[in-house]
C-alpha cells in the first residue's frame, strides 16, 4: 500500500514539471506562513495548477496531479516578503484537500512513473523526434521574438525526465501542460507531445507567413 502524507500546497496558474525551476515571490500572509514552515521543515511543498479561479485570495478550483518543489534558495525582505528559488522533484497525486487554514494543505501520495519500458530503443527514438520538433518550434518562436532570454535546451537520456523537460519548454497552454503532467508514463506523454508540438509548429508557421 502506498503511504500518504500531508504536504503544504501552493496552487498556481502554471504547471510545474520535474527538474523545472520555479521562482516565487510571496507576499500573501498565508503563503508567508507557508514559507516559514517549509523552511523550518524539509523545505518541500506541492504545486498544482489552478483549474478555475485566481492565485490570490483563495476559493480556486485545483487540479489533483501536481509536483513537489524543493526550495534551494531563499531570501526574506525587510517587509516580510519571501523570494524562493525551488525546483520540481517528483510527481504527486492529491487524495484529499485539507483545511486551508493557515494555508492550503493536502493529503498526497507520490505518483512515480513506470521505468520498465517495453521498447526502450523505440522510446529513445521518440524522445529524439520530440526534441527535434521542440527545436523547430523554439526556432520559430525566436523569429517571432517570443523565446525567453537564457532558455537552454538540454534533454536527459532518461525518457521520463526528458518527457518532462520537453513538456516544460514547449509552447503549450496550462491545460495541455496539465494533460502532459498527468500522463501515466513517458510513452503516453511522448505520444501526446508529438501531436501537440506538430500543432504548435503549424500555428507558428501560419503566424510567420502573415
Amino acid at each position: 500500500m502506498v503511504d500518504a502524507y500531508e504536504l503544504p500546497m501552493f496552487p498556481l496558474g502554471s504547471v510545474l514539471f520535474t527538474s523545472m525551476v520555479l521562482p516565487l515571490h510571496l507576499f500573501e500572509p498565508r503563503y508567508l506562513q507557508l514559507a516559514s514552515d517549509v523552511l523550518a521543515g524539509d523545505r518541500e511543498f506541492g504545486v498544482v495548477l489552478i483549474e478555475r479561479g485566481s492565485e490570490v485570495g483563495g476559493g480556486e478550483v485545483r487540479c489533483n496531479v501536481g509536483t513537489v518543489a524543493q526550495v534551494l534558495e531563499e531570501h526574506q525582505f525587510e517587509d516580510g516578503r519571501w523570494a524562493l528559488g525551488s525546483v520540481g522533484t517528483r510527481r504527486i497525486k492529491v487524495l484529499e484537500w485539507l483545511d486551508d487554514d493557515p494555508y492550503p494543505r493536502a493529503l498526497v501520495i507520490d505518483y512515480p512513473e513506470d521505468s520498465d519500458y517495453e521498447n526502450p530503443e523505440e522510446l529513445r527514438d521518440t524522445v529524439a523526434s520530440c526534441e527535434s520538433q521542440l527545436r523547430r518550434a523554439l526556432e520559430r518562436l525566436t523569429r517571432l521574438g517570443e523565446v525567453p532570454a537564457g532558455i537552454e535546451l538540454e534533454v536527459s537520456e532518461d525518457p521520463a525526465l526528458a518527457s518532462h523537460q520537453i513538456s516544460a519548454l514547449g509552447p503549450f497552454g496550462p491545460s495541455d501542460r496539465q494533460d502532459l503532467l498527468s500522463c501515466d508514463d513517458a510513452d503516453e506523454r511522448l505520444g501526446l507531445l508529438e501531436g501537440l508540438l506538430d500543432d504548435a509548429i503549424t500555428v507558428l508557421d501560419f503566424r510567420l507567413a502573415e
